[in-house]
């Protein structure tokens, strides 16, 4: 077993956050019972009485990431990383000085490949049991309950270094299933939070190189309907009360002082909790080499906390002197300090923190176990890791391998005796790699001949006398280098973009191939890449992102039909960068996605095939005229015509016809993952409202649902249509 930790540059930025966890000198609390003490007073009056009561430097030492007022009694709770499981140790140094092992899913972007947002919402729940249990545990007393995920930010494009951390390139999908993960985080009790989501990074996150001072530019519709829709959804479906602004700048207005932090997210969704800068956001503003906005850090104080900023992610210097600077110079109020550290004292009461353990569902989460070990989160963690195995090709039933019809195997390739964790990792208690999950399913009777990945005569002779070849190929989640470094080109991460999309490894492949034309590739992706020769030559391709705990025994299960892999693509993959616009172009209706993208993908979005067929027959809708009021039943029978039992995912696109404004080609609107026996038909039945198809009217800066005509699309991918019919959309 292969664990790859590698020490991360930007530990100076976490210990920096870690400065700003003490809120005020240690005093003896009062001894008297004040009002935000009373947990059966409306949470407002609590706010208010807590602000009354602390001093102007209290107030501006809670601008950090962690509002304790110890005079008052007051112990509050920073962040902790949670994009796939809680990060308290691991490769970006998340939680040091010693980690403490948890329950590690797939790659957030592999968590979207399931299409499961019940699985999704259950993995959350992980996470934040987990995060409850090692903070409230004695033996442990480590982490935070303000967890910084999930990532709400859309892939655009596959260049982004960071496309691992978001669930894809749909503001719908990605919409969904940022709600089922803020669901899972934050629990389903009525009156307190499990932990708080902080969903990263508002907004239109998507290029590294350059991200302290670039700017996204687009206009006000991409904002509505495209860039801030995972984020809206999030708040407002999913409950959602606290997110992290981005390092850019949306139309040349750095993102921690934009207005719509305010305008939007404040006023219009309700956020009224934590919204806090990325890390070192504050410096980016003032850098001359960078946004060059502000000349002083007391202007860029004054603008983030005017613009809604309440938690500063710096060292304590940086913010407390630049507020106390910017109040000098009246370029900001003890009140505006005041309006927005409210925020932090509402997600500490919603947590629990200021009322008695014996009222807080979650204060009993405690014990001396390692938490990890709970069977239930080895299964859900093991349940992520098999429905996000997607299958690419699978030319004349190659797979699943038959074991009855094999002596031995050859197990090959860079990937093949790695679980390879990425930056925002934490700790696993234990990985299974796929040598390990294909030894162990392989058993006595079949022979796995692994050759080391440098060895490439060894890895050719073990081809050669094998009776298959499974390689295992792709991109390392960190790119096996220190901070902003990436030595192979196709590799990316946070700090640095892709600069090609193609398999440097296919050249191994190919060697691989010819050695033994029975070849299995299993691509191991955090992004699309093009494998062009592999998709025409190979006679069959796996896919699996990278992290997940239990990567070797999902592998093994589909390579020998334990299960069916029914993952689905949450991107589209181009043949190559030919096909796509320049990164930083932010106008999406320039051909980027499967809304708007030009000529033929590799894959398109929401492709994925079966060990098994599928029929889709009997489409029908509730109404052929949706008022735009409305609300409209899509309903399809979907029979198992194959020999095995299988997941399919069913997909719902919309088409408008005679649109007043440019539409997408289509728009996905409704998805559901089952499970069909052989034989067995399900009806599926997916709604769709009347406002999910408006649009953002610029001049009357609304939403708008207009009288047209609209296609209604059911099928296996974006590219699959099965069935359609049209309805009408009318004022009555």
């Amino acid at each position: 077993m292969k664990l790859r930790i590698v020490p991360i540059t930007f530990a100076a930025l976490a210990a920096a956050s870690a400065v700003a966890m003490v809120c005020a000198q240690q005093q003896t609390p009062p001894e008297q019972v004040d009002r935000f003490q009373d947990p059966n007073l409306p949470v407002e009056q609590r706010v208010n009485n807590i602000i009354s009561l602390m001093t102007l430097d209290e107030k501006i030492a809670c601008l950090g990431t962690n509002p304790n007022v110890p005079r008052l009694g007051i112990r509050g709770t920073g962040h902790s990383e949670g994009l796939h499981g809680l990060a308290l140790g691991g490769p970006g140094g998340w939680g040091r000085p010693t980690p403490i092992p948890t329950t590690q899913f797939a790659q957030e972007i592999g968590m979207g490949e399931t299409w499961d947002t019940e699985l999704i919402r259950l993995a959350g729940g992980v996470e934040g049991y987990e995060a409850r249990y090692i903070n409230q545990s004695e033996k442990t007393h480590r982490g935070n309950l303000v967890i910084r995920a999930p990532n709400a930010d859309l892939g655009r494009d596959p260049r982004w270094g960071r496309t691992e951390e978001c669930f894809g390139e749909d503001p719908y999908f990605n919409g969904k299933m940022v709600v089922a993960m803020v669901k899972g985080l934050q629990g389903d009790d009525p009156k307190y939070w499990l932990t708080a989501a902080l969903m990263k990074h508002f907004l239109a996150n998507s290029n590294e190189d350059g991200r302290g001072g670039s700017s996204s530019d687009f206009d006000a519709r991409l904002l509505r309907e495209y860039y801030s829709v995972p984020f809206r959804m999030g708040v407002i479906e999913g409950g959602a009360r606290a997110y992290m602004a981005a390092y850019n700048a949306m139309n040349h207005i750095p993102m921690t002082v934009h207005p719509i932090l305010r305008e939007i997210t404040m006023k219009e969704w309700g956020v009224d909790g934590i919204i806090c800068t990325d890390a070192g956001s504050l410096r980016n503003m003032v850098n001359p080499k960078l946004h060059n906005y502000y000349k002083t850090n007391a202007e860029g104080v004054a603008g983030a906390v005017k613009a809604g900023v309440n938690q500063f992610l710096e060292n304590a210097n940086l913010y407390r002197t630049g507020a106390q600077e910017a109040m000098k110079q009246n370029l900001l109020t003890e009140k505006d300090i005041e309006d927005v550290i409210k925020g932090e004292f509402r997600v500490m009461i919603k947590l629990g923190l200021l009322d008695p353990p014996a009222m807080v569902k979650y204060a009993s989460i405690k014990g001396d176990e390692e938490v990890w070990k709970r069977p239930e989160h080895k299964d859900i963690a093991k349940r992520v890791a098999q429905e996000s195995v997607v299958l690419l090709k699978n030319a004349n039933h190659f797979l699943p391998l038959r074991k009855a019809s094999l002596k031995s195997i050859a197990v090959l390739g860079p990937l093949a005796d790695v679980v390879a964790l990425d930056w925002y990792s934490g700790t696993p208690g234990y990985v299974i790699t796929p040598l390990q999950g294909l030894k162990e399913k392989a058993g006595s009777g079949i022979a796995v001949n692994y050759a080391p990945p440098a060895d490439i005569d060894a890895s050719v002779k073990a081809a050669k006398e094998s009776d298959v070849a499974v390689v295992f190929v792709g991109n390392h989640p960190t790119c096996d280098a220190g901070w902003a470094k990436c030595p192979t080109p196709s590799d990316g991460k946070e700090a640095i973009d892709r600069k090609a999309i193609n398999l440097e490894q296919e050249e191994f492949v190919k060697k691989i191939y010819a050695a033994n034309p029975k070849t299995v590739v299993v691509l191991l992706a955090s992004f699309p890449i093009a494998i062009n020769w592999s998709q025409e030559n190979i006679p069959a391709i796996l896919h699996i992102t990278h992290n997940a705990q239990e990567e070797g025994t999902a592998i093994a299960d589909a390579l020998f039909g334990d299960i069916n892999p029914a993952g689905r693509l949450v991107q589209t993959w181009p043949k190559s960068l030919d096909q796509v616009p320049p990164i930083m172009d932010y106008n999406i209706r320039h051909g980027r996605t499967y809304m708007y993208f030009k000529g033929e993908p590799l894959y398109p979005f929401g492709y994925g095939l079966s060990y098994t067929t599928f029929q889709y027959r009997n489409l029908k809708l509730s109404t052929a005229r949706l008022r735009k009021t409305g609300d409209l039943t899509v309903s399809v029978d979907v029979k198992n015509t194959g020999s095995r039992k299988g997941d399919e995912v069913v997909q719902l696109y919309v088409a408008h016809l005679n649109s007043k404004v440019e539409r997408a080609r289509q728009e996905l609107k409704g998805f559901q993952r089952i499970a069909i026996q052989p034989n067995e038909t399900k009806t599926v039945a997916l709604t769709v409202k009347a406002e999910d198809l408006a649009y953002w009217d610029e001049k009357q800066n609304k939403w708008v649902v207009e009288e047209d005509q609209v296609k209604v699309m059911v099928g296996a991918s974006s590219a699959d249509v099965r069935l359609e019919k049209t309805i009408e959309v009318r004022e009555k």
